[in-house]
Order: structure tokens, then sequence, then C-alpha cells
């Protein structure tokens, strides 16, 4: 098989849906030898914040010696993004070869396993040929039945932030969310829960209990920031006097103190994490498209928020980095999203809005994102693009040297964007 092959197959396989369910991918791996049974995990569920959550302990675990396995999803540019071992992308060849085992396997199957259930079990078979020491995991979807969760009890459950996403599949209360989510703990296992909701506390305690399982809280009030600009975030935890952190934003002060538990937790149960190690990996850590700071004059953020706690996260950092501006944006976001909960959260903001239609079967398409602004919030200065490039090419051209423009609204619109502008 091919690369080009095998982006075919994924395309292909695209028909099968979304399934949540465990018998597929479990069937699956059987036929394959199993191999998420000859691998550590770090598991990381919840709804915003799994995938900066996972870059840094990834970051963290390469520094302190170990082949590390990164998992994540979906992509923006590339499908090998999902697959990485100490922070390279898996090769083509590599790739197209753990998807061809895996492809020979499915098509004995009865019940054809789903997309996702098949990226999975190619990321299994990736690592473990790539002899992993330990994989930082991110969920696909909830947690309980996402086909990540098949893996035996890791070395720690993390879960990230909570919120109201997906409420169709998972339920529509924080409550109903977090209790998919904690699908992830597994009896006698480490958990680190992220700062949260005490409606969310409350389950995910309950949860342990019951389990047997050791839960460690994080929480932001453990933390102390020292300084916050553009270049990045120092910040002192601990016994940790201070710490640098390129990425940007409130919110990912909330991952590092989770980040910063989950590595304590590990530590504990005999991994060798030195303090340089997790120093380093603060230092060094990249996660494109999450408040990405991508040029100036005038200055240019790129952020994948899709969610109304994403968008609220969002309109915090840029009245922290750029206080009293009016920020022009280039929009798209999805037609099942909260369309409400990211307006009411980013208008306020907005000077201007350039929209476009995300590349997906779930848009919403940019005339009617226009409309609506025009219709339920007043808001004229909103005009409907064909393209990303187009949207882009205006924006900039009605941008001077001292305003903002933020990227925002769907991740499946955050990698054409950087396209564009001539970055991977």
């Amino acid at each position: 098989m091919t690369y080009e092959e095998a982006l075919r197959y994924y395309e292909e396989t695209a028909v099968y849906g979304s399934r949540l369910g465990l018998d597929r991918v479990r069937d699956l791996l059987a036929k394959l030898g199993d191999p998420q049974k000859q691998l550590k995990f770090v598991h990381i569920a919840g709804t915003n914040g799994k995938g900066s959550t996972a870059a840094m302990l990834a970051s963290i675990l390469g520094k302190a010696g170990y082949r590390t396995g990164l998992y994540t999803s979906p992509h923006l540019l590339r499908y090998n993004e999902r697959f990485r071992v100490n922070g390279e992308e898996v090769s083509d060849q590599a790739l197209a070869d753990a998807t061809e085992r895996v492809k020979l396997a499915a098509e004995t199957m009865a019940d054809a396993p789903t997309q996702f259930e098949l990226v999975t079990a190619i990321a299994f078979c990736l690592f473990q040929e790539a002899k992993c020491d330990i994989v930082v995991l991110e969920v696909g979807l909830g947690g309980r039945l996402d086909a990540t969760n098949i893996i035996d009890t890791p070395e720690a459950a993390v879960i990230t932030r909570i919120g109201l996403d997906h409420t169709e599949i998972l339920g529509d209360t924080v409550e109903a969310i977090a209790s998919e989510k904690a699908g992830i703990i597994k009896p006698g296992g480490a958990v680190v829960l992220g700062d949260q909701d005490p409606r969310v506390r409350g389950v995910v305690e309950a949860v342990c209990r019951k389990a047997g399982a050791e839960l460690t809280e994080s929480r932001l009030s453990e933390l102390r920031l020292l300084s916050a600009d553009l270049m990045g975030q120092r910040f002192a935890w601990r016994q940790y006097g201070e710490i640098a952190m390129p990425l940007l934003g409130e919110y990912q002060l909330q991952n590092a103190c989770t980040v910063l538990n989950t590595v304590e937790v590990l530590r504990r149960r005999g991994w060798n994490i030195t303090d340089e190690a997790l120093l380093e990996g603060f230092r060094t850590v990249t996660w494109p498209g999450r408040f990405e700071r991508v040029r100036k004059d005038p200055w240019l953020i790129i952020d994948g928020g899709h969610n109304p706690q994403c968008a609220q996260a969002i309109a915090r950092s840029l009245e922290r980095y750029f206080p009293g501006k009016k920020i022009l944006f280039l929009m798209g976001v999805l037609a099942d999203k909260d369309f409400e909960g990211i307006c009411d959260a980013l208008l306020p903001l907005a000077r201007r809005i350039c929209a476009v239609t995300p590349d997906s079967p779930r848009a919403l398409a940019a005339d009617k994102l226009c409309e609506r602004l025009a219709n339920e919030y007043h808001f004229t200065a909103a005009k409907p693009y064909r393209s990303v490039a187009d949207a882009l090419k205006a924006v900039l051209a009605a941008a001077g040297e001292d305003d903002v423009i933020c990227v925002c609204g769907s991740l499946y619109m955050i990698g054409e964007a950087r396209r564009e502008l001539g970055l991977r």
C-alpha cells in the first residue's frame, strides 16, 4: 500500500460514520495481536484542553529520555500529525504499512469498524512497531465508549476541562458529560482531574471511589503567574520557582497545572522524570492552532476553539494581550455547535467578521453565518467569502499595522489557514 492509497482508504471508511462502542475495535485489535497490550499509556479525556495537555506531557516525557508516542485528532494539515514519536510525525511509509496491516484485518470482520476505530488501531500498531516506552493517548469523543478506551489501566487517566459539547451524543448536562468522560477511569488506577466545576468534581470523585482509583485534583490556584506576553508565559508552582512556556492563553496555565500534577503521579509510579526534563519539556513544547501568534504588524492569532468554552477563553486572552482593541475576525463554525454561545463571547470584541464555510459536511455556510449575525445580533459588519484564501486576503488588506486579526471558530478551518500563510 502506498501513502496515497492509505489516504484514500481513510476517506472511503468515513462512510461508516461515528458509532460509539468497544466491540468492533476489540475484535479488530485481537486480529492484530493486541498491540495495545504491549504499550503503556497516559490516557486523556475532556471537552477542552486535551490536545495541549497531551503535547505538554509528551514533550516532558521525551525530554526525560523515554521513547514517547503521541496520538491526537484531528490533524491540521497532514494525517501523519496524529501519530508522533518523540515529537516527529511518523513517516509516510510507516503509516502506509500500518494502514495496510489494519485494513487486511478489518476486511475479515462482518461489522466494519468506523474510521476512528481503524485509525486508533493503526496508532497502536505504529507505536508498537516504534517500541515506545509510553504513549500519550487523546480520547476522540467522550471516553467510556471511545475506541481509545480499549486499553487496560493506564499509568494515569487525565480529565481536562469539561463543558457542554457533543450534547446530542454525550448528554445535555455537565454531569452527564462528566460521567461519559470519567469512563476512562479503571479499577485501581491513578486519576488526575483538571480544575473543574464542582458538579464535575462530584461525578469524578464518585467514580473514583467506586473503582478504587487514586484521585489527584489540579487547581489553578496552586499556580502563580509571573509574566505573560506574546512571547510566552512564566509561572511558579510548588518547588519550581520559574517555569517558562511558549504557549499563550490563560487556559494553557490550567492545562500546565494539570500536567504538573500528572508528572507527580507518574513519578510516584516509578517514572524517572527529572526537574530538568520537566522544565525543558515545558520550554520547548509546541501545539499549533491554539492561540498561536503567527505574525505581527498586524498581529495575527490562530485558535481552533470551536465551542462556547473555547470562545470565552479566546475572548479572555484577546482582552489580556490586546486590551481595548477591537478585533478583525476570520470565522467559520460548524452548524451543530452552539452558535449563540460562541457569538456571545466573541462579538463584543468584533470590529469586522470575514466569514467562511469550513471544509466539513457539518459546516454552517458562510452566508448563513452572516445572516444569523445580522438577524440575531444586529451585527452587519460581516461578509461571506468563498474560501479561506479569499477571506485572509481581505482581512489582511483591511488591517492596519496596529490591528489584531483572529482566525477562529473551527479546527477544520485552521489547517487551511495555516497552509495559506505558509506554515506547517
